[in-house]
């Protein structure tokens, strides 16, 4: 069943970028199809209905698509009743860095969401219930690391939600091997001596601490080998 409805929820997800960028329709199916968070933000169930979402580093506007499609398919009274339903949402917005994902996001998704080309150090977040961003932060040097939480918990309310995927640098074999794919795409891209600022699990929960969020670990189904780490933090309230 969860093959099944995955298969289904990618050949929908993936669709709308068939006319607007054939690169952008093959790569939507692998990483929609290759990636278990997107499964596993369903599973979770942790992003909330009613939700104002801000996806940060939206690339192509993958997570977007996907919420999307989960919802429709969900309308049409076709979902495992062991899942959680998939979120209504409000709105979604990305910001994303690279201008041809922005206009790939917009050319496929048009009116459904909305994105914005700027770098998430100095983009205004706007107002949000939730934000989403997924293996970013080791791209941004400590110092600005900090300075980019420290902006998501200000613009965040009370009851509001991070969500965000991380590598773990503890995380021998497959950690290395992450972190040179990681390298290996920056080179594609031009950017020979882009650096990556990797951290500790540990680590990456102290900053987030320090920061004003309380931290939790949620596990990734299907990827008990990897380095990579999906934490939920909530803002921690000052008294």
């Amino acid at each position: 069943m969860r093959r099944e409805l995955q298969s289904t929820l990618v050949d929908a997800a993936s669709e709308p970028y068939r006319a607007a960028d054939p690169f952008a329709w093959y790569f939507a199916r692998g990483k929609l199809s290759g990636d278990p968070i997107f499964m596993c933000l369903l599973e979770q169930g942790l992003i909330p209905s009613g939700a104002r979402l801000l996806d940060l580093g939206c690339g192509q506007g993958l997570l977007a698509t996907w919420l999307l499609a989960a919802r429709a398919h969900a309308e049409r009274r076709d979902w495992p009743t062991e899942m959680p339903q998939p979120p209504a949402l409000a709105s979604i917005r990305g910001i994303e860095l690279l201008s041809r994902n922005v206009e790939r996001a917009r050319r496929a998704l048009g009116c459904q969401a909305s994105f914005t080309h700027g770098n998430i150090c100095d983009t205004d977040f706007g107002v949000t219930d939730v934000i989403v961003m997924l293996d970013v932060l080791h791209y941004i040097n400590y110092e600005t690391q900090a300075k980019v939480l420290w902006r998501i918990r200000q613009a965040l309310p009370p009851a509001g939600l991070l969500i965000l995927r991380v590598g773990d640098a503890a995380g021998g074999l497959q950690f290395r091997i992450s972190y040179w794919v990681d390298r290996f795409v920056w080179l594609l891209r031009g950017r020979r001596n882009h650096r990556l600022y990797c951290r500790r699990l540990t680590d990456w929960q102290h900053l987030l601490e320090a920061n004003g969020f309380s931290v939790e670990i949620v596990p990734i189904a299907q990827v008990a080998s990897s380095s990579n780490v999906l934490l939920v933090a909530k803002p921690v309230s000052v008294t």
